[in-house]
């Protein structure tokens, strides 16, 4: 691990599954546990698209986090639950465009404080810094003084919330959280996500939830309308709210992808 001694002052909760370290896993990270594994080879089982899924998602980041750059002129990033550190990382994508961007990362899970080390890889002009905290958490994550410190709570943020409501299963509490978190956030800042639907796959993915659901993980998959509101108030980007695949792909390889192996719609929408 990126530090060992740091690691082991916190607790891994080894004992249960995480999203976060399946998803490491399924893009070919050391950075997981047995119960990881098994949740993975379990859903692969179930549904061998997961791979495939998986880096579609992390792809839509990657444009995602250039357009913000690059079309939009955002300088300030907040990506929650950002995972297992995986390159190219958000603040090395934008940074690309834009060397003085500023990025903060938080996540829940204390495997990816043991390597935050790794995302602090910022390029001079820029900042990056690392917030241990629960999405549900908006106020005290919103009042860390890491994210003060980096983020200008004043001037425009892109939000990321990449494949990680489907971690809340009340529909309630889900829009609820983000919508405090946006609503926090000046006019002119962007809300990027992925949210997971079975809209594609019925099937395939209630088995999906299932395995995650005996492996101690949370997974709630929405329906088009239902992940649109978390878009309600905003300005939606062209092309919308589509399979995250769709929305302005790099390539003709994204729009070959089978439908079914995709289950996440993707956005960008800016809050007027």
């Amino acid at each position: 691990m990126a530090d060992e001694h740091r690691s082991a002052e916190v607790d891994l909760r080894t004992d249960r599954a995480h999203g976060a370290r399946i998803y490491d896993y399924i893009l070919g990270g050391k950075d997981n546990y047995a119960v990881d594994r098994a949740a993975a080879e379990a859903t692969l089982e179930v549904w061998p698209a997961l791979r495939v899924h998986m880096r579609a998602n992390r792809t839509f980041m990657h444009r995602a986090g250039r357009f913000l750059a690059r079309e939009c002129g955002i300088r300030q990033f907040l990506d929650i639950g950002t995972g297992i550190p995986t390159q190219p990382n958000l603040h090395e994508v934008v940074q690309e465009v834009a060397p003085d961007s500023r990025v903060v990362y938080t996540d829940n899970d204390p495997i990816v404080l043991a390597h935050a080390r790794a995302l602090m890889s910022s390029a001079s002009a820029g900042r990056t810094a690392y917030v241990e905290s629960d999405m549900r958490q908006v106020e005290s994550l919103l009042a860390a003084p890491e994210l003060r410190e980096t983020l200008d709570l004043d001037r425009p943020i892109g939000l990321m919330l990449i494949g990680i409501v489907h971690f809340i299963e009340d529909d309630d509490e889900a829009l609820a959280v983000s919508r405090r978190i946006v609503d926090a956030l000046p006019t002119g800042s962007y809300l990027a996500a992925t949210i997971g639907t079975d809209d594609f796959a019925p099937e395939t993915l209630a088995r999906v939830a299932d395995v995650y659901h005996e492996h101690g993980e949370t997974m709630r998959l929405r329906s088009a309308a239902q992940a649109a509101r978390f878009f309600d108030g905003l300005e939606l980007v062209e092309p919308g709210l589509v399979q995250m695949h769709r929305w302005r792909p790099d390539d003709d390889e994204h729009l070959s992808l089978d439908e079914a192996d995709i289950a996440m719609y993707g956005a960008i929408a800016r809050k007027p």
